[in-house]
């Protein structure tokens, strides 16, 4: 997971700031955004990032909403949901509409960086199956966007 980029979306701005500390001080780059619409922007700027780190409850939009813009838009980036004891059942919701996994507050880093290794290492693999399917010449456009696609799925 060397070089791993983290992007960490909360509006708890203390919570955000401390847990990129910590990331840092472990070698990971880390970038913050404290709502789901700046998320979506540091997003387009930065496309070297590879996990987000989300909040499930924020004001402007919602980290499920947040979540869903971020894999329509970005859907190799992995997205692992932070949530409170009383939001499991929307967190088991957001991982089936593509969020890696969730993880409840306040996470204990070792658990995080755990979820963050699979998480960049199904990137990874999904990045390198691509690449393969590109590079493969008798393959129509609609054969390759499909053979993409099912990737993107799983």
């Amino acid at each position: 997971m060397d070089g791993a980029h983290f992007l960490l979306v909360d509006d708890e701005k203390v919570f955000v700031e401390a847990l990129a500390q910590r990331l840092e001080a472990r070698g990971f780059k880390v970038d913050c955004a404290f709502s789901g619409a700046e998320a979506l922007t540091q997003l387009e700027k930065d496309r070297s990032i590879d996990i987000v780190v989300l909040d499930r409850r924020m004001p402007d939009l919602d980290g499920v909403q947040a979540m869903k813009e971020i894999k329509k838009a970005h859907p190799l980036v992995e997205v692992i949901i932070l949530t409170g004891h009383a939001e499991i059942d929307s967190a088991v919701e957001a991982v089936k509409h593509g969020a890696f996994d969730y993880l409840e507050k306040p996470c204990d880093i070792d658990q995080l960086l755990l979820k963050a290794r699979q998480a960049f290492a199904r990137k990874t693999e999904r990045e390198e199956k691509i690449r393969e399917v590109r590079m493969k010449p008798y393959l129509s456009p609609k054969e390759r966007d499909a053979l993409i696609a099912k990737i993107l799925e799983n």
